[in-house]
C-alpha cells in the first residue's frame, strides 16, 4: 500500500453553498472600478456621511444643555406661578379684611353719635324747659374725607318748650359754644298753651350739625367706672 502526501498544497476547496457568510472586498472592488465619475460620486457620498455624523454630534453636544436649561426654566416657572398664586390668594385675603374693618369702623363711628348729642343737649338745656322732639334730619352714616373712623355730620332738628323767652336765649348760646355742635339755626318762637298745665309757654325749633369734636374734648374712662 501506497500513500502519497502533497506538502506543497494545492488549490483551495471550494466552501459548500450555506457553510458560511463571506464580506466582500472591497478593495477589490474599488480595484476593480475604473469610471472616475463614479468614484468621485462615492467619495462625494462618503464625505457628505461624515460630514452629517460630525454635525449631528455637534448638534447633540449643544443640545444637551439646551434641555439641561430648559428643564431649569420649567422648574422656575412653575415655582413662580406657585408665588403668583400665594400673593393673589393674600391680595384677596387682604382686600376681605380690609372691607370688614371698614364696615366695623363705621359702625363703631356711629355708635357714640347720639350719646354725645344727647349729653351735650341735656348740659345746654336751661331750667324750666324741655324738649319735646328730637330727631336727625340726615341719615347716620358715612365718613369724612375718608377716614371711615370718625362720624359723618349729622343734622338734628329739636322742638321744646320753655317758661321764658331768655332761657330760650340761652339754649342757643349753649349749643353754639359746644364743641359737638355747629350751624346752630334758630327756629321760630310762639307762645302755646301747655296741655299739662294749662299755662302760656314759649314754643321753640332749633336745627344744629353734629359733628365730631377734637380729641382734646374726648373724655375716656374704664368701663368699671362707666358702670357705678
Amino acid at each position: 500500500m501506497r500513500i502519497e502526501i502533497n506538502l506543497l498544497g494545492g488549490p483551495k476547496r471550494k466552501r459548500k453553498a450555506g457553510a458560511g457568510i463571506s464580506m466582500p472586498n472591497v478593495g477589490e472592488m474599488v480595484k476593480e472600478i475604473k469610471d472616475p465619475l463614479l468614484i468621485g460620486a462615492i467619495g462625494a457620498v462618503v464625505v457628505a456621511v461624515a460630514f452629517v455624523a460630525i454635525l449631528f454630534t455637534m448638534m447633540q453636544s449643544q443640545f444637551a444643555p439646551l434641555v439641561a436649561e430648559a428643564d431649569e426654566v420649567r422648574a422656575e416657572s412653575r415655582r413662580y406661578s406657585n408665588l403668583i398664586a400665594q400673593k393673589r390668594h393674600a391680595e384677596r385675603l387682604h382686600d376681605s379684611l380690609a372691607a370688614e374693618l371698614r364696615a366695623i369702623r363705621e359702625i363703631d363711628a356711629d355708635r357714640y353719635v347720639w350719646p354725645h348729642v344727647l349729653e351735650e343737649v341735656t348740659k345746654a338745656l336751661p331750667d324750666y324747659s324741655w324738649l319735646v322732639g328730637l330727631q336727625s334730619t340726615q341719615p347716620v352714616g358715612g365718613d369724612i374725607e375718608g377716614d371711615s373712623t370718625v362720624a359723618a355730620p349729622v343734622q338734628v332738628a329739636l322742638d321744646g318748650r320753655t317758661s321764658e323767652i331768655a332761657a330760650y336765649t340761652r339754649f342757643l348760646r349753649r349749643l353754639a359754644a359746644s364743641p359737638w355742635f355747629v350751624n346752630v339755626t334758630e327756629g321760630p318762637a310762639t307762645t302755646v298753651v301747655d296741655e299739662q298745665s294749662g299755662k302760656a309757654v314759649q314754643s321753640f325749633s332749633i336745627t344744629a350739625t353734629f359733628r365730631q369734636a377734637d380729641s382734646a374734648f374726648i373724655r375716656i374712662v374704664p368701663v368699671t367706672e362707666s358702670v357705678r
